[in-house]
């Protein structure tokens, strides 16, 4: 089938599950999910300055669950009881992993990325290069560019419905600091630094202090931005308190190659690390 047959396809049984029945309708799913898997095919890509969303990709990965058989697997003696293949082969895709990563069937996994023992989900797309360290998860439909490291505990979220919400997407060259979460869509723009343990949701204020005025982000960390965590006062009715917030602190230099470490990042700009 061509691509704008898969997508017919998808959106038919999306709206009439009693179609799942079908053999013909099985094949459908599992082709998209095939696709997913080569990296031919992506649940969001870039549209110029912007991502473009298909939802009828999301609408696969959500239908590939009622069509898969719970099993029991073994790994020596550790015992698995779920519906989801996992990756193989990864010496021939080019992909070093350190036991005990796991990526399931699904996801896209680019030639030469390292994955630590962590976790990337279906729908997933990691580009080339990219270092995914230890205990970070890769959340379900996540978009991560070429050459990004995910430091240690990261945690990128995944999203399957609403299937019109975006995935959270990193975009090429970022560094995301140890224990950092970006979840809810947020996009980080390609070459940003976000230092450790900061925390970005779809409902997070970003803001630029770099000028005599903070300037307001929501969802989007423009690119080559430091950012650390910082907070805000909020008043309560039971009074005022801290709230958490983002704080961009400056600029990526030309002086910082791209694969400075991220306390060399901060130290330009005099955050102890």
């Amino acid at each position: 089938m061509t691509i704008e047959q898969l997508k017919t396809e998808i959106e038919n049984i999306w709206q009439d599950r009693t179609l799942l029945s079908r053999p013909e309708s099985v094949d459908t799913i599992e082709q998209v999910i095939s696709l997913l898997e080569s990296g031919n095919l992506r649940v969001a890509q870039p549209d110029g300055e912007t991502w473009k969303v298909n939802e009828w990709v999301k609408q696969a990965v959500i239908l590939y669950f009622p069509i898969r058989k719970m099993e029991t697997t073994h790994a020596g003696p550790m015992e698995f009881y779920d519906k989801m293949a996992l990756k193989s082969d990864y010496a021939g895709l080019g992909v070093r992993v350190v036991p005990h990563a796991i990526a399931r069937y699904g996801s896209f996994i680019a030639k030469g990325v390292i994955l630590m023992p962590s976790f990337v989900n279906i729908g997933a797309y990691v580009d080339e290069g990219t270092m995914v360290d230890t205990w970070a998860t890769v959340g379900s439909c996540a978009q991560i560019g070429k050459h990004v490291h995910l430091s240690g505990g990261v945690g990128i979220g995944g999203v399957l419905e609403p299937v019109q919400a975006a995935p959270v997407i990193i975009e090429d060259h970022c560094f995301i600091g140890s224990r950092s979460i970006v979840v809810e869509g947020v996009r980080v723009g390609r070459e940003a630094v976000l230092g450790a343990n900061t925390v970005i949701t779809a409902s997070t204020k970003i803001l630029d202090v770099t000028g005599p005025t903070s300037v307001e982000y929501k969802g989007f960390v423009p690119e080559r931005s430091v950012v650390i965590p910082g907070s805000l006062e909020k008043a309560f009715p039971a009074g005022t308190f801290s709230v958490p917030c983002a704080l961009i602190i400056g600029k990526r230099k030309p002086s910082t190659d791209l694969k400075t470490s991220l306390n060399d990042a901060l130290r330009e700009y005099q955050i102890p690390v």
